[in-house]
């Protein structure tokens, strides 16, 4: 019978949940779903100094919007420090470890000495075979892994296929500082095997610290986990990520107006492919991924394409549900308060009436709630400068008669609205753009909106008066 998968997340909480540990910790998700398995969190909030509670709560938040959840408890490991310090005790019993007494300054000049001959620097096991009588009085030693010298340690990475590590390259690590904190090293390996992880899927800078982690894995002969180190992801100019490429926290991605469905589609096609297919349901994700179809180069993040696939999943998602989005998305912008103040129970069926015409046109909801100023903005609307040109004598003259005639119609509908500004611009001469154009500037205060007919016919026949008559000065109704 093969046992059951259990992947795990392991950010440290030193900031945000960023869009390379998002992609980390859906790979790590979507190959637990795939394989029937499960997937854990633990916060790896050993560094006390940068650690925080609100780099916490992103990280947690970060997942929850994503859609990503977890099996159990979160685990932290700081909390298991004992426990850590119980599996060095069982390493210095079995004679895999042992103390150091290396002071600072002699530490330092084993790194100047590397440096000057242009070799990595590394502990020389100065203290790996000396008697701890012979220590300076009242030092206390730091705890070293009896690291093998000679050999290799081999990784059979299921990305990167065979990594070989020569053993006379990697030296003792630190497993336990002098003040008896554990190390990095040591708490991974010591909660991995105790969470029950039998894979690890992680960013490949993790390659060394692999090997590092097998040899103390040997040293507490445990069984050590199937690793899948995962190619970074790089800017649209192959440079490492960094925050002008979009390196930013998925809480701004969340501000920016993306839905999590989308960014899950564009982040599992980061360096995950099946065939040609771009868009990916999370059911099809969560039963067709698999590590062999990871590629083992960096990949590139676009915003252009991460902004056309949002536009997609906008397109096809209900109106209704697009309405939920928008309110999910108002209390992490700055005048979100402000909107949802002014989104009044009829504005809101407005809005929900105007969406099918907005979502055609916007690639995220900050477009949409833009394009969406119309509906949500009060009397009198303020007007954009282009705008505001296309308000001529002439056109506001034009608009009192458009108005007019709007003010007779007792079908509000599309057609009947078109049929009378169609009329008005046949008597007077002119195109129906040289009235439509002004009419969407009165109306809606831009250059640019849904068809106008339709605008009108959401906005309702005595709002839309109330604007004409603001931009004219001629009452249409009264």
């Amino acid at each position: 019978m093969s046992e059951t998968v259990i992947t795990r997340f392991a950010p440290s909480p030193t900031g945000f949940l960023h869009i390379g540990g998002a992609r980390t910790a859906l790979f790590n998700w979507l190959y637990a779903r795939a394989k029937g398995g499960q997937m854990l969190l633990r916060i790896e909030d050993t560094d006390r100094q940068r650690s925080t509670p609100e780099a916490i709560e992103a990280i947690i938040d970060g997942l929850t919007w994503l859609g990503i959840d977890w099996s159990g408890d979160v685990v932290y490991q700081f909390a298991r420090a004992a426990r850590h310090r119980e599996a060095v005790e069982e390493m210095l019993a079995k004679g895999h470890a042992y103390p150091c007494y290396a002071t600072a300054a002699e530490l330092e000049e084993m790194r100047e000495t590397a440096r000057k001959e242009g070799r990595a620097p590394r502990y020389d096991g100065r203290w790996r075979d000396r008697d701890p009588s012979e220590a300076p009085a009242g030092a206390r030693p730091a705890i070293r892994l009896k690291a093998p010298t000679e050999g290799e340690t081999v990784i059979d990475d299921l990305v990167q296929g065979r990594v070989v590590f020569q053993n006379k390259e990697l030296d003792d690590l630190v497993l336990l500082r002098s003040d008896g904190t554990p190390t990095y090293m040591l708490s991974v390996v010591v909660d991995d095997h105790d969470m029950g992880v039998t894979n690890i899927i992680r960013g490949d800078d993790h390659l060394t610290n692999a090997a590092r982690q097998t040899q103390i894995y040997h040293a507490l002969s445990w069984q050590v986990p199937k690793m899948a180190h995962i190619p970074l992801i790089h800017g649209p100019d192959g440079a490492k990520l960094s925050k002008r490429h979009g390196a930013l926290g998925v809480d701004a991605y969340r501000a920016m107006g993306y839905l999590p469905a989308a960014l899950r589609n564009y982040l599992v096609r980061l360096g995950w492919s099946h065939g040609d297919q771009e868009i990916f349901s999370t059911e099809e994700m969560s039963s067709l991924f698999d590590l062999d179809r990871v590629g083992r180069s960096a990949a590139r993040f676009d915003f252009a394409k991460l902004e056309n696939l949002n536009g997609i999943y906008m397109r096809a998602t209900p109106d209704a549900e697009l309405m939920q989005a928008i309110d999910a998305l108002l209390p992490h912008l700055p005048n979100g308060a402000e909107i949802a103040d002014r989104l009044t129970p009829f504005k809101r069926d407005q809005l929900l009436a105007a969406m099918p015409g907005l979502k055609e046109r916007a690639k995220t909801l900050i477009e949409l709630i833009d394009s969406a100023a119309y509906i949500i903005e009060d009397r009198p609307l303020a007007i954009e400068p282009k705008a505001q040109a296309l308000l001529t004598d002439e056109a506001r003259a034009l608009l009192g008669k458009t108005a007019e005639a709007l003010a007779g119609l007792d079908d509000w509908s599309a057609p009947a609205i078109e049929g009378a500004v169609r009329a008005v611009s046949e008597a007077a001469g002119v195109k129906l753009g040289a009235i439509a154009q002004p009419l969407r500037a009165a109306v809606t205060g831009k250059t640019t909106s849904p068809g106008i007919f339709d605008v009108l016919v959401v906005l309702g026949k005595d709002e839309s008066l109330a604007r004409l008559a603001d931009q004219t000065g001629i009452p249409a109704f009264g």
